[in-house]
């Protein structure tokens, strides 16, 4: 059986357009179902220490409710286009949304470790067709000049959940308890549920498609072994000390094997689960390039900042948590711009330079921090950035699914958010490992070279800020005045850690910078208002 030809028509990008009011319940109802996928891929974070307590878990124990979610919903993304070929996508986005709710359900009246656990698989495996298939509803419900403003609204709840997260489960488990970070999901899981059941419908090309088709067995075991084996190395490898553990290398290795025989597999099977050949079309291979380095980005700056804020600033959870919300605001407010503009026909390629240009220019700015700074002071840099990636990230999902056929906008999809949560997954590991790694580096050099002529060296480069309490020590050292070896113990390891955090955010500004240039291979995702389709 062949597989259509992947046409860039922009006449294929979506089915005609439904009426004003119904196409915006049908985005509500999308953007309910994504937003809880999002949400509780962070919510739980902060709530883990009281979980500990209930189950009477380790502290190794525990983290597997956050890595059940991860691994169940990583298999399942790049599947959901497949799914829905089969099944209809309305049928799978309901069914998702409803088996979400009671499992979010079971989460909360989980009784031990092992019950949480297996319910937490349940959800992620859920809730992992909330975001491509919504994207895919999307493109088909409104039409091209519309697109990228869908795309915006959309994003406002998928790009303030990951960042709002943490202070609202915090405020939820402190004040009510940690079982409420699960049911609250309940009534607006049937709420979006609701809505899907009345509104979405499948479009006619989805309804038409053969359901007698050849299962692809080995490409759904090639894809679990590859991308679960991969989530838990990711998430967990840090802890056992990476290649030192012998199962980081066995997992590796046959995750990576399973990667190959994927990849030549489904190459060559006539319906395959995972459509590759959508990657040969350059502006999605450019959309799905740019999305993996944003998202690097953007969940390296969500690990770093608190963690910042906490272990060099001395706030508490809910002091840092204020420091770094205000950055869901300006996130909102890049995804309303980039709307307005697309509404009005505006091309918006070059709003995904102006945004790399703003996270570049806000992850060099946070290099430049130091151990005396005022929280007024971090929130420039923490609000430009959010700015740049509410700009980028809706142009980038519109700008992958615009130029891939209506037939297969669903694999499209499932594909680019694959990579894309691949690329999260990947940012924090990436952060936490530089984090240890560069850390001792900098504190066994510190520790050699503390002497007065190397402590004012450092001082007047910048690295400590004038009235400081570490510049004033150093002022004191380097004046021949003595001091305890706890202070001076205490002054390397902090600095060694500030050293730490300067190099992560310059290599992630490094990064970003790389990208500027990228909107030139996009297409434009956008027509005039009023101009054919």
């Amino acid at each position: 059986m062949r597989l259509p030809m992947l046409s860039t028509s922009s006449e294929k990008t979506a089915s005609p357009s439904k009426s004003g009011a119904k196409k915006w319940f049908v985005a509500f109802a999308v953007m309910l179902g994504a937003t809880l996928e999002v949400l509780d891929t962070s919510i739980v974070n902060v709530a883990l220490p009281y979980m500990q307590g209930s189950f009477a878990a380790s502290r190794d124990e525990i983290t597997w409710v956050l890595t059940s979610y991860l691994v169940s919903n990583g298999i399942m993304i790049p599947m959901t286009g497949w799914i829905s070929a089969r099944f209809g996508r309305k049928r799978y986005f309901l069914t998702s949304v409803v088996v979400f709710v009671v499992a979010s359900g079971l989460c909360g009246a989980a009784q031990s470790l092992a019950q949480i656990v297996v319910f937490r698989l349940l959800q992620g495996a859920a809730g992992a067709a909330m975001i491509p298939s919504s994207q895919a509803i999307l493109m088909e419900t409104f039409p091209p000049a519309e697109q990228g403003m869908a795309m915006a609204v959309w994003g406002i709840g998928l790009m303030v959940a990951p960042i709002m997260g943490p202070t609202l489960g915090g405020w939820i488990t402190i004040n009510w308890s940690w079982r409420w970070n699960f049911y609250i999901n309940l009534p607006t899981g049937m709420l979006a549920a609701l809505m899907a059941f009345l509104f979405i419908e499948d479009p006619p090309y989805l309804r038409r498609q053969p359901t007698q088709q050849q299962t692809d067995y080995l490409g759904i075991l090639l894809l679990a072994l590859w991308l679960g084996l991969l989530q838990i190395i990711l998430d967990r490898g840090q802890r056992s000390d990476w290649f030192s553990a012998s199962w980081v290398w066995w997992f590796s290795a046959i995750s990576g094997l399973s990667m190959i025989l994927l990849v030549i597999h489904e190459l060559r099977f006539p319906t395959p689960i995972l459509d590759l050949r959508i990657m040969t079309i350059p502006a999605f291979a450019a959309a799905v390039v740019l999305a993996v380095a944003l998202y690097i980005s953007l969940f390296g700056v969500n690990l770093l900042n608190p963690l910042y804020t906490q272990e060099l600033m001395k706030y508490d959870a809910w002091a840092a948590g204020l420091t770094v919300g205000p950055r869901g605001f300006t996130s909102m407010a890049g995804l309303l711009l980039t709307a307005q503009l697309s509404r009005r026909g505006i091309n918006t390629r070059p709003l995904v330079a102006l945004g790399f240009f703003c996270t570049t220019l806000a992850t060099w700015w946070m290099s430049q921090w130091n151990l005396d700074l005022s929280r007024q002071a971090m929130l420039g840099p923490i609000m430009l950035y959010g700015f740049g990636a509410g700009m980028t990230f809706p142009i980038l999902s519109a700008a992958s699914l615009s130029c891939v056929p209506r037939e297969r906008m669903g694999y499209a999809a499932s594909l680019y958010n694959m990579v894309r949560n691949t690329g999260a997954a990947i940012g924090v590991s990436m952060v936490s490992n530089l984090l240890e790694s560069l850390a001792q580096v900098h504190q066994s050099y510190l520790v050699a070279h503390f002497t007065p002529f190397e402590a004012w060296r450092l001082s007047h480069r910048g690295y400590y800020a004038p009235g400081s309490p570490t510049f004033n020590f150093i002022k004191q050292l380097t004046s021949g005045q003595k001091q305890g070896l706890g202070l001076v113990y205490n002054t390397v390891q902090s600095q060694a850690l500030l050293l730490t955090y300067t190099d992560i955010y310059r290599l992630l500004s490094f990064m970003t910078l790389l990208c500027i240039p990228g909107f030139l291979l996009l297409r434009r995702t956008t027509k005039p208002v009023g101009e054919a389709h």
